[in-house]
C-alpha cells in the first residue's frame, strides 16, 4: 500500500472510495469522496489497486477525482447480470476469485474499475453468491430459494415499519381513529408486543414501529387500542398474556348441548340410593349459578344423620372425553368482579350438572350418624339421588339462623366440628372476605364476614365431607390428589384468639400445601387427611378425587398412582395461572374502587416497619401498602393509625398513602 493509491472500504452497508494520505504502524490515513480524513486499517479494505492520484493536486480536486472514479464503477455495475452469471456457474461448487469473475464479466480488457464494479455489484446483490471480499461462491438453488423468501420477508417488514409508523402518528391525533384492514397485521404486532414484551416473537418488528413513530413509552399502545375500540380502558389484558381461553370450542360446546337435550333415562339410576325424601339444601352466594354440593340433616331423636351431597359430575363426564379434556386444560373456573370463566360450559354447569331446586340429580352422597353432641358415630359414601327443596343464599341463612330448625342443627355441628379441629391443632385464620362486583359498570365493595352462621356453617361442614372423603379413599388405599400441610413456622396465638393484627401475620407464616397421590397430616386443619372433591363442576382436582370415590364404588376404573402424580404435575401450571389472574382481578377492580377514594381517611394497621417506610393494612378493604415513615414518627408493628389516600392507578397496579 502506497501514498496516493485508490481504495475502497465498507462503511454502513456502502461501498465508499478513497485516496491514501499516509502510511503509519499499519494504519491508513485516508481522504473520502466524502472529503473526510479516517483512519483504516488494512484489513477493512473491499479493494484496493495500482490506480493513484497526485497528492499534490490539493485536497478539493483529490475529492472531486474520487468522485469521478466512484461515479464510473457504479456505472459500471448496470453491465453486469449476477442472475446471469449464477445460471452459468451454480454448478461449478467452486470458488471463483475477482480477476477470473471479472473476466466473465468484462471479458475485453478490464481494468481496476471493472474490478471495482464487480465488488459493488456482489456487495449490492448477495442472492447468487457468497461474497468474500475478492473471492465469490454460488449459493445452490435452496440457498437462492431460501434467500428470495429472505429479502421478501424483510421488504415486508420494512413496508409494515414504515406504513405502521406514519399511521400511527395520525392515530395519535386522530379524535375517531378506525382500523382499516390493511393495519389489522401492524395491530396484532403492536398487541403481541405490549402484552410480552421481549418474550414476544414480534418485539422487534414492533419496537421498530415504534421507534419510527417516535413513541417511547409502550403504555400508549394501550392508549391506542383502547382508542380505535379494540380494548376496553378496563381490558383484562392478563386473559391474553397467560392464553387463558375465554369461549368453548364449537365442538366442545356441540357436545355439551348434546348431552343437555338426550331425555334421561331413569334406568340408568336404579342401582342408587333414592335420598329425594330428604329435605336438602344449597347455601351459596347470591350470583351463584352452579350448584354442586347440598345438604340435608335429619333428627333422630337420638342422634343427627347428616347428609352431604356432591353433583355426581362423573356420572355425565368420562374420562377423556372432549368436554373431560377441554376442562382439564383449563383447571378451574375462574372467578372475577367483572368475568365468570367456567371450566365446563355454563349451560351444562349451570344446567345437568347443578343441584338445583326441584329437579333431580345423580349424586355422591357422604352420609353421617352424629349424636346429639355432634361426634361422628359413622358414615357411609353412597352412589345417590337427590332434589334439592331450598336454594338459599348465605344473606337467607343468616337471616333464619335463629329460628330455621335445620340450620340452628346444622350450625351447631359446624361449630363443635371447628372445636374438634382446633383441639387437634388447627390453625384458625379469620379474616374478612373483600367481595367487589360490577353493577352496570359500577364498582361495588363489600366486606364479608366469613364468620356469620351461613359461611362458617358451609365452610365447616365442606371441610368435615372433605376429610371424611379422604379417609374413604385411605381406608381402600385408593391414591386420590391428598392435600398435606406442615407446621406453620410460627404460631401467634391459640384457637380463635388472634387479633387482626395477628391473622394477616400467621397467613404469613403458613407453610404452602402440598399435593400428593399419598395422604400426610394437613397442619392447618387439624386434620390426619385431606382432599377436595365437593366443587367438582368448579375445579378438575375435584373431578378427579370423586372419580377415584367413584372407583370404590363400583361406577368407573380409577385413576392409578401414576396417572394421579401426572395430573398433578400438569395442572401445576394452569392451577397457578388461575390463582394468579383471580388475584390480579380482584385488586384491579379494588384500585379502580379506590380511585374515587383519593384523598379520604382511612383506618390502618402496621404491619411491618422497614429502613424507610412501613407496610400497613387499610384495614376496611383489607388491602397491604407502602407508608413513608415522615421525620419524627415513631412506628411500630401492631400500631393503629390513620392514614391518607394520595394516588391510586389501578392499571398501574399503583396505591400510596401517607400518615394523617
Amino acid at each position: 500500500m502506497k501514498i496516493g493509491n485508490v481504495i475502497e472500504y465498507i462503511d454502513h452497508q456502502k461501498i465508499m472510495c478513497g485516496v491514501i494520505l499516509e502510511v503509519k504502524k499499519q494504519k491508513l490515513r485516508v481522504l473520502t469522496e466524502n472529503d473526510r480524513e479516517i483512519k483504516l486499517s488494512p484489513s477493512r479494505l473491499s479493494h484496493k489497486c495500482n490506480t493513484n492520484l497526485n497528492l499534490s493536486m490539493g485536497r478539493y480536486k483529490l475529492v472531486e477525482a474520487l468522485k469521478v472514479i466512484a461515479g464510473k464503477r457504479n456505472a459500471l455495475i448496470d453491465h453486469i447480470d449476477i442472475k446471469e452469471l449464477w445460471g452459468i456457474l451454480n454448478t461449478e461448487k467452486k470458488w471463483i476469485n475477482l480477476a477470473t469473475m471479472t473476466e466473465f464479466c468484462f471479458p475485453d480488457g478490464p481494468t481496476y474499475d471493472h474490478e471495482s464494479a464487480v465488488v459493488r455489484a456482489f456487495f449490492k446483490n448477495r442472492s447468487y453468491f457468497k461474497f468474500n471480499h475478492d473471492r465469490f461462491f454460488p449459493f445452490s438453488e435452496e440457498q437462492v430459494e431460501q434467500i428470495a423468501c429472505q429479502q421478501k420477508e424483510a421488504a415486508r417488514k420494512n413496508r409494515i415499519i414504515d406504513e405502521g409508523s406514519a399511521w400511527l402518528k395520525k392515530m395519535l391525533i386522530v379524535d375517531k381513529p378506525y382500523l382499516p384492514d390493511d393495519k389489522r397485521e401492524c395491530v396484532e404486532i403492536l398487541k403481541s408486543c405490549y402484552l410480552f414484551q421481549k418474550e414476544s416473537p414480534n418485539y422487534s418488528l414492533g419496537k421498530a414501529i415504534l421507534k419510527k413513530a417516535d413513541i417511547d413509552n409502550m403504555e400508549l399502545i394501550f392508549q391506542i387500542l383502547v382508542k380505535l375500540g379494540i380494548w376496553d380502558e378496563n381490558e383484562n389484558i392478563e386473559l391474553y398474556r397467560l392464553e387463558i381461553p375465554t369461549v368453548f370450542p364449537d365442538e366442545v360446546m356441540e357436545k355439551a348441548t348434546n348431552l343437555i337435550s338426550v331425555p334421561k333415562d331413569l334406568s340408568e339410576y336404579k342401582d342408587r340410593q333414592d335420598l329425594t325424601g330428604l329435605s336438602a339444601i344449597t347455601i351459596d352466594g347470591q350470583s351463584t349459578l352452579d350448584f354442586d354440593d347440598a345438604i340435608s340433616i335429619e333428627d333422630k331423636s337420638d342422634h343427627y344423620r347428616l347428609g352431604i351431597h356432591i353433583a355426581d359430575v362423573g356420572h355425565f363426564i368420562k374420562k377423556e372425553t372432549i368436554i373431560d379434556k377441554e376442562a382439564f386444560t383449563r383447571g378451574s373456573s375462574i372467578y372475577m368482579p367483572d368475568q365468570k370463566i367456567s371450566m365446563f360450559p355454563s349451560s351444562f354447569a349451570e344446567n345437568l350438572c347443578s343441584l338445583r331446586e326441584g329437579e333431580l340429580r345423580p349424586s355422591i352422597s357422604i352420609i353421617i350418624k352424629l349424636s346429639r353432641s355432634a361426634e361422628i358415630i359413622n358414615y357411609e359414601i353412597v352412589p345417590s339421588l337427590v332434589k334439592v327443596k331450598r336454594q338459599l343464599t348465605y344473606y337467607d341463612v343468616n337471616t333464619i339462623a335463629n329460628e330455621d330448625h335445620e340450620i340452628l342443627i346444622l350450625y351447631d355441628i359446624a361449630k363443635k366440628f371447628r372445636e374438634k379441629r382446633l383441639k387437634q391443632g388447627a390453625t384458625q385464620i379469620s379474616l374478612p372476605d373483600i367481595n367487589v362486583w360490577l353493577d352496570n359498570g359500577e364498582v361495588n365493595v363489600t366486606k364479608i364476614n366469613r364468620e356469620s352462621p351461613g359461611r362458617m356453617l358451609i365452610s365447616e361442614i365442606m371441610i368435615m365431607a372433605n376429610w371424611l372423603m379422604a379417609e374413604f379413599l385411605l381406608k381402600h388405599d385408593m391414591p386420590a390428589i391428598f392435600r398435606s400441610q406442615a407446621e406453620p413456622r410460627e404460631r401467634l396465638y391459640k384457637g380463635e384468639e388472634g387479633t387482626l393484627f395477628q391473622n394477616c401475620m400467621q397467613r404469613k407464616l403458613l407453610s404452602r400445601f402440598i399435593l400428593s397421590y399419598e395422604p400426610e397430616n394437613h397442619s392447618g386443619l387439624g386434620l390426619n387427611a385431606y382432599v377436595t372433591a365437593t366443587s367438582p363442576i368448579r375445579k378438575y382436582f375435584d373431578l378427579v378425587t370423586q372419580r377415584q370415590i367413584r372407583g370404590i364404588i363400583g361406577l368407573e376404573e380409577p385413576y392409578t398412582k401414576e396417572e394421579i402424580d401426572s395430573i398433578i404435575q400438569r395442572l401445576e401450571q394452569p392451577m397457578s395461572y388461575v390463582s394468579k389472574i383471580q388475584y390480579s382481578r380482584h385488586r384491579y377492580w379494588l384500585l379502580k374502587f379506590l380511585e374515587r377514594k383519593i384523598g379520604e381517611k382511612q383506618e390502618a394497621i402496621v404491619l411491618s416497619k422497614r429502613k424507610e417506610d412501613c407496610q400497613v393494612l387499610l384495614a376496611e378493604y383489607m388491602i397491604e401498602c407502602d407508608l413513608p415513615i415522615s421525620t419524627g414518627i415513631n412506628l411500630k408493628p401492631r400500631d393503629l393509625i390513620h392514614v391518607t389516600i394520595q394516588h391510586v392507578n389501578a392499571r398501574k397496579d399503583v396505591i400510596s398513602v401517607f400518615a394523617s
